[in-house]
């Protein structure tokens, strides 16, 4: 099924995260810094809506990233960035808005997603949207997980 001119600009602005993914270098980096700045106004407002927008974010790139990656016709384009954007989201999920921590989770994830540990590698060759968000949200995963140990060891009292 085609999509209209209209439906294409939607797919494009929705999947590329307002064009950020157009960028000329790095555009999974702008990704992810997007992230960054929606962890810092999202958190500032309440944890309920942090949770909210980022569950409503990973189903909007699971509706839009496999429709950008058709209307291309290329399996995983940089331009999609949704999901560096939403992996960055859990990443920081129940993280102080400390900018040591974030700047940290933020040089992690880019390393987790450049770097592909298993299973994340694994997981890109999956197909259409699942492939495309599956190995940032995996990444974010692990992210987290390595952070909230470093924050557990560092504010661990000793005996």
């Amino acid at each position: 099924m085609k999509c209209s001119a209209f439906g294409s600009f939607l797919i494009k602005l929705t999947a590329s995260f307002f064009f950020i993914g157009y960028l000329p270098l790095i555009p999974g980096t702008f990704g992810s810094l997007a992230g960054v700045g929606l962890f810092y106004l999202l958190k500032a407002n309440n944890h309920g809506s942090y949770f909210l927008f980022t569950f409503f974010l990973i189903l909007l790139g699971l509706f839009v990233s496999g429709r950008m990656e058709r209307l291309l016709g290329k399996k995983d384009p940089g331009c999609i960035v949704i999901d560096e954007a939403a992996g960055m989201l859990v990443a920081l999920s129940f993280m102080p808005a400390i900018p040591r921590i974030v700047f940290l989770a933020f040089l992690v994830f880019r390393i987790l997603d450049t770097l592909k540990p298993y299973p994340i590698g694994r997981l890109q060759h999956l197909r259409g949207s699942l492939g495309v968000m599956a190995d940032d949200l995996i990444a974010g995963v692990y992210t987290n997980i390595l952070l909230q140990v470093i924050l557990k060891l560092a504010f661990s009292k000793t005996v």
